[in-house]
């Protein structure tokens, strides 16, 4: 069993130096790594960043983390970044990282995403050159996740965990306005959890959404923007799947259940 923190839209400003810390300090007694979904800042400053760092930094547990479109608005995301490795989070983009727990290997894939919508009402890549790179854009970040997943089966790991901000799934924005969908993600990023064999799947960015859905391909999909769990951090409890039967064909996952905290 591997207990997965996360949560996503913390926006933190200048003001909000140690508003998490107390909360965060009590990871080590419920979760074996702690995951960000991207919106850690409210207007993607390095003031701003060092804030977030301040929050997290010397946490007995593993922390990783991808940006989110407040984190890329004031064009400092290298510098964000930067800040925020200092503090001893690794920030992924289109990259993972594997984490040992008690013996267990987990491989944590992040890409912040990007939007277009979902099947059947989605962008497509045709006519403007400026509409054609809106959707390879999204493309390269899905194709950058489902490589990066692809990466961690082969590298042998137990457990594969999809970090995105943008959502995989329409399931998880119930609430949101039906016309600002196709701008809070896109069914590309859910096409790689499922060809990349994710076991579970956490994004936040849909403030007015709901925390549970999930692929077409069964990949549980978790909502953990802060507005929808309403708590410093969300838990969820996976377990550790077998991936092959006796005869060594493949075996469906152990679906993940979830518990907030």
């Amino acid at each position: 069993m591997i207990r997965i923190a996360a949560v996503g839209d913390i926006h933190l400003g200048e003001d909000g130096r140690g508003r998490l810390r107390p909360a965060f300090d009590t990871l080590p007694d419920c979760a074996d790594v702690f995951l960000l979904a991207g919106d850690l800042t409210r207007h993607g400053t390095v003031a701003e960043a060092e804030v977030v760092a301040a929050e997290v930094a010397g946490l007995p547990v593993p922390v990783v983390g991808v940006l989110g479109n407040h984190d890329y608005h004031g064009d400092q995301e290298k510098e964000i970044t930067a800040v925020l490795g200092d503090a001893g989070v690794t920030v992924l983009e289109g990259d993972s990282t594997v984490l040992d727990i008690d013996g267990t290997r987990v491989g944590v894939a992040g890409t912040k995403g990007f939007c277009g919508g979902y099947a059947g009402r989605s962008a497509g890549e045709f006519g403007e050159p400026l509409m054609k790179e809106f959707v390879r854009y999204t493309r390269r970040c899905a194709t950058g996740l489902r490589r990066s997943l692809e990466n961690l089966a082969a590298d042998g790991c137990d457990v594969r965990i999809a970090l995105t901000h943008f959502s995989p799934v329409p399931d998880t924005l119930a609430g949101e306005p039906p016309e600002i969908y196709p701008f809070l993600g896109s069914y590309l990023l859910a096409e790689a959890l499922d060809e990349g064999g994710a076991d579970l799947a956490v994004h936040g960015h849909a403030h007015l959404g709901v925390e549970h859905g999930m692929t077409d391909g069964g990949v549980r999909v978790r909502n953990v923007a802060q507005p929808v769990i309403g708590r410093a951090f969300a838990v969820y409890d996976l377990q550790v799947p077998e991936r092959t039967r006796p005869g060594g064909g493949p075996m469906d996952p152990e679906k993940p259940g979830s518990r907030r905290t």
